[in-house]
């Protein structure tokens, strides 16, 4: 591409942008990542991706973002790095340990996690502080959840064999999941404080409690056109998981193809779309699907090119049909000139978890925006 024709679609897409974010920033990291975790309203944990030496930085998101009243004397528009260190590897997954300041990575090469201490007001390093044993030797890494608890725990394993819970101070088992298979994890979520979920590759879901010995629940995989289809998952559990219904699950494949389904019946489907998604020039380990936390019935959607999509699940229906984006974020996409030919790709994205339009994605290039989209159906009769 030209450099003025480039210039030129950059031009447009930013007058375009006036009408359709209430807010945009952006940031430029060294490294691309793969993660990006919130460790409170305003502030996320990133850490790069590439082979050797990388940093993770704990980023305070710009104060103009959340001055909603005279936004406009809020000179503030900058990220800030908060808390700094280094791995020795890749970081290709990392969970915060809610109510502590604590995180825990995985670096795609092994089972086993690294514990870290994101520091606090008399230091601005991130040490490493331990590690976890995985219960298996795996080539894939380990997928990883954690939630609020009075001792700290964390989730993790690598495929549907060998998922534990682990208490984060002594290392002591605390549970370990009993299947007769060993298929690979896509993802871990809880769903309550005991329940959790976890998500295969090849679309299974698994549905344990921690409080109990007994065989989890196998939900197979929706049925699918194709070979070699490949599945992601996310899990939103509502205002309160006592209610099986609010427990929604959204299952993506590789083809597509996403399916909506509840705890009631989790190999059913509520509903089903076949999504406007380019086939898969990216790495497959960067695709994502997440739900809004405060925004009904919808989900995001990214990883197949440099487009973050926006999807209302509340208009799909049971039968399989075509469905438009509510909306695309294809800020990484125009901002960045592909390098040797080879486009830019999302490697990550995350929704606030207070704001409704509110989502932070990060590229394949390093560039990290955080934006808040503005719903144009709204009031367009």
């Amino acid at each position: 591409m030209e450099e003025t024709e480039f210039d030129d679609i950059l031009d447009d897409w930013f007058i375009e942008s006036l009408k359709t974010y209430k807010d945009l920033y952006v940031y430029q990291l060294e490294c691309p990542t793969q993660v990006i975790e919130w460790t409170s309203g305003k502030t996320v944990c990133v850490a790069g991706n590439s082979s050797s030496k990388n940093e993770t930085l704990e980023l305070r998101l710009p104060p103009k973002l959340f001055a909603d009243e005279n936004k406009g004397l809020c000179a503030e528009r900058d990220f800030k790095v908060l808390h700094g260190g280094f791995t020795d590897g890749p970081v290709r997954c990392l969970r915060h340990i809610p109510g502590t300041r604590c995180v825990v990575t995985n670096d795609g090469r092994s089972s086993d996690l690294q514990v870290w201490d994101l520091g606090g007001d008399d230091s601005d390093a991130i040490r490493r502080t331990g590690s976890l044993k995985g219960r298996s030797v795996s080539e894939r890494g380990s997928r990883i959840a954690a939630r609020l608890s009075t001792t700290p725990q964390v989730l993790h394993g690598a495929q549907s064999s060998d998922v534990q819970l682990t208490q984060l101070a002594s290392g002591q088992t605390l549970y370990k999941l009993e299947t007769d298979s060993a298929d690979p994890l896509s993802s871990l979520h809880f769903v309550s404080d005991t329940v959790f979920l976890a998500g295969c590759c090849n679309g299974n879901i698994y549905i344990a409690d921690t409080r109990t010995s007994a065989a989890p629940q196998l939900s197979p995989p929706p049925a699918s056109s194709g070979e070699s289809v490949l599945w992601w998952m996310d899990a939103f559990a509502g205002p309160s998981c006592s209610d099986p219904s609010s427990c929604r699950i959204a299952r993506l494949s590789s083809s597509g193809q996403a399916v909506i389904s509840d705890l009631r019946n989790p190999g059913g489907a509520v509903s089903r779309a076949q999504l406007d998604v380019q086939t898969c020039r990216c790495n497959l380990d960067d695709v994502r699907v997440s739900w809004a936390p405060v925004l009904d019935d919808c989900i995001a959607v990214s990883g197949f090119s440099g487009i973050v999509q926006i999807y209302n699940t509340s208009v799909w229906r049971t039968e399989l049909q075509e469905t438009k984006p509510l909306f695309e974020h294809r800020g990484h996409a125009v901002s960045s000139q592909p390098d040797d030919g080879i486009p830019v790709c999302i490697t990550s994205h995350v929704w606030h978890p207070e704001r409704p339009q509110t989502l932070i994605s990060a590229a394949s290039d390093g560039s990290v925006h955080l934006w808040d989209w503005v719903d144009q159906s709204v009031g367009s009769g």
